[in-house]
């Protein structure tokens, strides 16, 4: 990545926060990783509920939730739970191999028809229930069984085959992940891991505390080229709110009819179709970077909020739900595609070699699964992000070496329980400037806007340097700890200028923060007021903050 895009980041996240600081208080410590019921035997449900919106809306919805308690959830976080209806549906995980069954309940109102899942990629055989056109479907309030072998690893969705147009609309869909049943031992070796789980880093070294593991697993494939460190799980879709409110009014209306009788049906168009809610994991910005199962999202628990360490391997699983397609743009690199729809793509002519593409966008087309892994490492940025001073004499992390790999970091068994592990040595000891703080003009790294036109936002850390102490570290102005002195470049207050802001000081997180968003610019609105949307923040942590998934 280039430095210039590096900036652009930063100027830009300033800005979408500064104007969604004055809708919501940020919660910058609320993470993702891939929630979801264990199985291999699923008892669902399809009911209707509301979804909140950040407007204020509550927009009449059906879903898929749990008729019954799961069998398990992973990975372990607090306050999880399985409603009778959510959107997405519940992420079912099971496991290669296994024979999964999956039991649908219709608890939708009678007026809404007959309903079903349809599991594509997957050879499906139902009993109970009546004959469709896609598949074997539930009466009201009857059931069917669904049962097939998980025979691939990989990213799937699952949604209804029943009056698609509306049914997926009003909410029925959701992701089945298959782990591979066998782990390839280079993913569980400890020499190449990067998040280290298990094995010393800094953290755990130096007493902060200690990573926990919310993987679904070692690799996502059974291929040694698909180790991951971690993983999130990204459904997006969108809502016609006028299809919603029209359902529900013919809802209401034919409330008390008899299944199957004259005019015991919903007669409601979904064209012309205008969309005015775009959701990442049925949540819309920022309420998508609220935790999982938070309780104010009762049907709405996922949420999309990714973090990660530098050099880190993030598995990104991403779904097209919905009707629309949807270009989602990471910033700060590509992502690699592993596979689509479970499938892996390889090499033509060495099967252990992966071929897929470089995307600058992810999009997806409905029904359309990928996984793929997104790296950063700091590479390209031209500067020392982790403010590096080998003048200082204070702080031993300003001093630490950079031993370059064959691919020029800093991954050295040595290293591993140093700050800059994995840090790109090219630009080691290279001080951002002379001064590190100021405008173009005066050889800084960007021109900030007037503040009295824009006031950076609640996450901008004012400091181009990663991690709590770097900006202290890079001027030579750290006493023990994160206590400053007043060395001569300080200023009366320890640093020049101060760093930090409301949520990021500089004894914070004081991460980098990456914009994620959808490429249509629409689709970064909530009902046409921006910011909202398909929008959320990747946050690249420095290794002395521990990423906790579980909030």
């Amino acid at each position: 990545m280039r430095p210039t895009n590096m900036i652009n980041a930063f100027v830009k996240t300033g800005l979408i926060l500064a104007l969604m600081a004055a809708v919501v208080s940020l919660a910058p410590t609320a993470n993702a990783a891939a929630p979801g019921i264990t199985g291999p035997t699923f008892n669902l449900t399809a009911q209707p509920a509301y979804l909140t919106q950040p407007d204020g809306q509550m927009i009449y919805s059906w879903g898929y939730g749990c008729s019954s308690a799961p069998t398990a959830f992973a990975p372990t976080m607090p306050h999880q739970t399985c409603n009778t209806m959510q959107v997405p549906g519940p992420t079912l995980i099971v496991m290669e191999g296994q024979t999964v069954t999956i039991t649908l309940t219709n608890g939708l109102p009678t007026a809404a028809g007959n309903t079903s899942i349809l599991f594509p990629g997957f050879n499906v055989t139902a009993t109970g229930g009546v004959a469709g056109l896609m598949a074997k479907e539930a009466i009201p309030g009857g059931s069917v069984s669904y049962s097939f072998v998980a025979g691939s690893p990989g990213t799937r969705s699952y949604y209804s085959g029943t009056q698609s147009d509306l049914q997926v609309e009003m909410g029925l869909y959701g992701a089945i992940i298959v782990l591979p049943s066998s782990v390839p031992t280079v993913c569980t070796t400890p020499a190449i891991r990067t998040n280290l789980y298990g094995i010393p880093n800094y953290a755990s070294a130096n007493g902060i505390g200690t990573e926990r593991d919310f993987r679904l697993a070692a690799s996502a494939y059974d291929h040694a080229k698909t180790c991951y460190d971690r993983e999130y799980l990204f459904q997006f879709s969108e809502m016609d709110p006028r299809i919603h409110s029209q359902a529900q009014t013919q809802v209401a209306a034919k409330t008390g009819c008899t299944a199957g009788a004259a005019g015991c049906s919903l007669n409601v168009p979904t064209e012309p179709y205008h969309p005015a809610y775009f959701m990442i994991n049925g949540r819309s910005m920022p309420d998508d970077m609220d935790p999982n199962y938070a309780a104010e999202y009762p049907h709405q628990p996922y949420n999309g909020n990714p973090h990660m360490h530098p050099g880190e391997l993030v598995l990104l699983r991403i779904i097209g739900q919905g009707r629309w397609q949807h270009p989602f743009h990471e910033h700060a690199n590509h992502v690699r595609i592993l596979a689509r729809d479970g499938n892996l793509i390889l090499s033509a002519t060495d099967s252990t070699q992966l071929a897929g593409p470089a995307l600058f966008t992810t999009t997806t087309t409905p029904g359309l699964a990928m996984d793929g892994i997104f790296y950063y490492t700091g590479r390209g940025l031209n500067w020392d992000m982790y403010g590096h001073n080998p003048g200082s004499t204070a702080d031993s992390n300003a001093t630490v070496p950079c031993a370059p790999d064959a691919n020029g970091y800093n991954t050295s068994t040595a290293a591993q329980t140093q700050i800059n592990y994995f840090e790109w040595c090219q630009d080691h000891n290279k001080p951002l400037q002379a001064a590190p703080f100021g405008d173009v003009a005066g050889g800084g790294p960007a021109t900030l806007p007037d503040p009295n036109i824009l006031t950076n936002g609640a996450w901008y850390g004012g400091s181009p340097y990663l991690g709590p102490d770097a900006t202290l570290r890079a001027t030579g102005c750290m006493g023990s700890g994160s206590a400053q002195t007043n060395a001569p470049n300080c200023g009366a207050t320890g640093s020049t200028p101060p760093s930090g802001t409301i949520a990021n000081s500089p004894s914070g997180e004081a991460g980098f923060a990456f914009m994620w968003h959808s490429h249509n610019e629409r689709e970064i609105t909530t009902n046409n007021a921006f910011p909202g949307g398909m929008l959320m923040m990747m946050l690249v942590d420095s290794r002395e903050f521990v990423i906790d998934e579980s909030n």
